[in-house]
């Protein structure tokens, strides 16, 4: 534990998964009453910087990634399971590290872009129209959503449990390990055909998947082979406290078939032979 989150580690957020899906309930919300309030709260660069609106910092996370539809409810019950999973394995604290610098990484990646787009059509292409580029930016802002992150999530989760088997349309068993295999190849293609502003929104989430994956010393109790160990150690544990301790020689009821039972050995048996209180004066004694 480092000295701070010694310090600042009592402040993080429990549940968080909960919150991100309630801020995900509240723009579903306000899509359903009118779409245009979305525009209001995208993570526009262009009016954050030119228009000074800098709820937009913030307010993109409460934009939903995708219509709403049954598909979507499942998505949302799905990712709700992994990250609760994510937050116990990792500890409240970590889990709020990763989040929000998930969320960091997008403002800075939407920035860079902002600055990048800015170089190439206002020095390189100097007869660009200037509505055209703020068009561009108010079109393309919706890319820089809480999507990637819950990918980023899912991404760390494989990452941690890669044996894991879920249920692939409710009916087909497979490992996380592919899933995560089969994501991170499509967010790479993404990344090589999509445009400017779609490789920033993708290459934040990525950046925050390689820090979590490369941050050694904290993840070390989180790779598989140390939680296998655990498991395993703690499934001899159970084992061992499972022994009974003793079993009577002649109809074989152990304390865990009667907890009622009282147990003595007999001292004129020959050898270390233990009898229920039923067999303890019935019993032959052994020569």
């Amino acid at each position: 534990m480092s000295n701070f989150e010694r310090k600042f580690g009592k402040y993080a957020i429990r549940n968080l998964t909960i919150i991100l899906i309630g801020c995900y309930a509240i723009g579903y919300i306000m899509a359903y009453v009118n779409w245009d309030f979305l525009n209001f709260l995208t993570l526009d660069v262009h009016k954050i910087l030119m228009k000074g609106q800098v709820w937009r910092v913030i307010s993109w996370i409460l934009v939903p990634p995708e219509s709403f539809d049954i598909f979507t409810l499942i998505m949302l019950f799905f990712y709700y399971s992994i990250g609760t999973t994510m937050e116990r394995t990792m500890g409240t604290y970590k889990y709020n590290v990763f989040i929000f610098r998930g969320i960091l990484l997008t403002v800075v990646g939407a920035f860079l872009c902002y600055g990048l787009c800015q170089l190439i059509y206002g020095v390189i292409l100097k007869d660009v129209d200037p509505g055209y580029v703020q068009m561009l930016f108010e079109s393309t802002a919706y890319l820089f959503s809480t999507y990637y992150i819950n990918m980023s999530i899912f991404l760390a989760f494989a990452i941690v449990y890669p044996e894991m088997q879920v249920l692939l349309m409710f009916v087909i068993p497979i490992k996380v390990k592919w899933l995560g295999i089969l994501d991170l190849v499509l967010l790479g293609y993404s990344f090589v055909v999509g445009d400017i502003f779609t490789k920033f929104a993708i290459g934040a989430a990525l950046v925050n998947v390689a820090i979590f994956f490369f941050t050694v010393r904290s993840l070390s109790h989180l790779r598989p082979k140390q939680i296998k160990r655990r498991v395993e150690f703690h499934q001899k544990v159970q084992k061992a406290q499972g022994l009974t301790k003793h079993k009577c020689a002649i109809c074989g009821q152990t304390e865990q078939d009667d907890p009622s039972l009282e147990f003595r050995f007999c001292s004129k048996c020959n050898g270390n032979y233990e009898y229920c209180s039923k067999h303890l004066y019935s019993h032959e004694h052994v020569k």
